[in-house]
């Protein structure tokens, strides 16, 4: 009987957790270049010049993806992240990115998972729950009068007592925002379970992870708007929404599990 040497079953060992891990680098800049070039489609809807030469004239605090809002500054453009349709863009194109970087890059015998799980995270991480949150905010929006005479307030003092009344007129927008949100992503979930069993004629049971609330920081941004028109925090928080929307891409294009 022949005896396969311990070194050799080790090299292969060193050898596949390599490809892994230059294919899940790979997926990850797959996905990153997805988002930058729906972001740079974004900024130039929205009046931002792509010209190298106008870029490289304007500094760099002052790039779409930098700049934020200044209440000296009321005239000074700002990028705007908060229009669903821009998120769903950008999700869209960070999933596109992964899944194309994981199909080339992985082995092609997990294809048909990456296949689903992009369903799962567009569909069921993006796009249901951003109607959800989107259905909860016109609602509240409707109602944001009736709603905020039923909240108490103290007697206004000083700053304290001022930024104390705020926090408490928030809450209820953000309390429907978490909501909606919770229940877009259970919703989303079992729907893009259904649809995956449709498509591909298997029994799918994908349960919600941690990183599927990932792409959801822009909604965070919405309940922060609803508490105050803007404000630095609100446009921070806009700004690092590019980058929890590059994690659907990444495990769209890294996922291997049936």
């Amino acid at each position: 009987m022949q005896v396969t040497p311990v070194s050799n079953n080790l090299n292969q060992t060193e050898i596949n957790k390599k490809k892994d891990r230059r294919m899940k680098a790979g997926v990850i800049a797959a996905s990153a270049l997805g988002v930058g070039a729906a972001l740079a489609h974004v900024a130039k809807r929205q009046g931002f010049s792509l010209s190298p030469s106008a870029i490289k004239k304007t500094p760099v605090k002052d790039w779409a993806i930098f700049g934020m809002y200044n209440k000296n500054q009321p005239g000074k453009r700002v990028l705007e992240l908060d229009d669903p349709l821009d998120i769903i863009e950008l999700a869209a194109a960070s999933v596109a990115g992964g899944t194309a970087g994981g199909a080339v890059l992985d082995d092609k015998k997990y294809l048909k998972a990456k296949f689903k799980e992009a369903v799962n995270q567009l569909l069921g991480n993006v796009l249901v729950p951003i109607a959800c949150v989107g259905a909860a905010s016109k609602l509240y929006s409707k109602h944001k009068e009736k709603i905020l005479n039923f909240v108490p307030q103290i007697a206004e003092k000083g700053k304290a007592s001022i930024v104390f009344n705020k926090a408490l007129k928030a809450l209820p927008a953000s309390i429907a925002t978490v909501a909606s949100l919770g229940i877009g992503i259970f919703t989303g979930n079992r729907v893009s379970n259904i649809l995956n069993e449709k498509i591909f004629h298997k029994k799918v049971k994908r349960d919600i992870k941690g990183s599927d609330f990932a792409p959801h920081v822009d909604d965070l941004g919405m309940a922060i708007s609803l508490m105050s028109e803007k404000s630095k925090f609100s446009s921070f928080v806009q700004r690092i929404v590019p980058l929890f929307l590059c994690v659907p891409g990444i495990e769209a294009g890294t996922h291997r599990e049936e």
